[in-house]
């Protein structure tokens, strides 16, 4: 359908997962994709190989989205190499769960440092450019989880409610620049790192989700794809939670 033809979109953490999801959906959209994440090792240079055999631009960069210096660095050099930035996608994220009285300080501030700062440094280093083409969409990667909250994801849920917070706070800043920015909150998605958990947690997961299953990846790209898309033109400031009903 090419409902992305042209544009450049800059994804964090997409090596993997629901980034790399996301990447792939923009570049048969026809987007031109610039991707980062902590190294350029064999997932990385797998998702860029795939990536380029549908025709797009598309190039990896290594970089700590949770550095500020470093993700200045990383966009002045995506702007070099594409010449624009039309789409910011936020899904650089980690996990380290553990209940309140049991959370070490490193816990905290690894997660809202990965999770939070990162956007914020991305969101601080492409606005500028955003902003001069009077154009542009950014997207933050939130979780159901910044919405209900979760026992034993404090870190986790206070980063995601941050990135809820971050992106209606920029839509109103923005909104008069042409830009947007909406947040989309994933419920139980099929990862490796769901995969991860025992059979009987998983299944007590989708016994909660109305459509009784997990969601994948590609679900968390159609919305993503919608977001940064002309079909969302009047879209902004919002929050869709992607969770098959599972917290309505």
């Amino acid at each position: 359908m090419d409902l992305l033809k042209g544009k450049v979109a800059v994804i964090t953490g997409a090596a993997r997962g629901i980034g790399k999801a996301i990447a792939l959906k923009y570049a048969a959209e026809g987007a031109n994709i610039a991707f980062t994440d902590l190294a350029i090792n064999e997932d990385a240079q797998n998702t860029e190989k795939e990536i380029a055999a549908l025709g797009v631009k598309v190039k990896a960069y290594a970089s700590n989205a949770a550095d500020f210096a470093q993700t200045a660095q990383v966009v002045e050099q995506i702007k070099a190499d594409f010449g624009r930035i039309d789409i910011l996608v936020n899904n650089a994220g980690i996990t380290k769960d553990g209940l309140m009285l049991r959370m070490s300080e490193q816990q905290w501030d690894a997660v809202i440092n990965v999770n939070l700062k990162s956007a914020f440094n991305f969101i601080h280093a492409i606005v500028p450019i955003m902003m001069s083409q009077r154009n542009g969409s950014i997207i933050n990667m939130a979780s159901v989880v910044g919405v209900h909250g979760n026992a034993g994801q404090s870190n986790y849920a206070a980063s995601k409610a941050g990135l809820i917070a971050l992106a209606k706070s920029v839509a109103q800043e923005m909104g008069p620049k042409g830009i947007r920015a909406n947040a989309i909150a994933p419920g139980f998605i099929e990862t490796a790192m769901t995969a991860a958990l025992p059979d009987n947690v998983r299944e007590e997961w989708k016994k909660k989700i109305p459509l009784r299953r997990g969601g994948k990846p590609e679900d968390i790209a159609e919305v993503a794809t919608f977001l940064a898309s002309d079909m969302s033109a009047y879209v902004s400031g919002q929050v869709i939670q992607v969770d098959g009903g599972m917290n309505m």
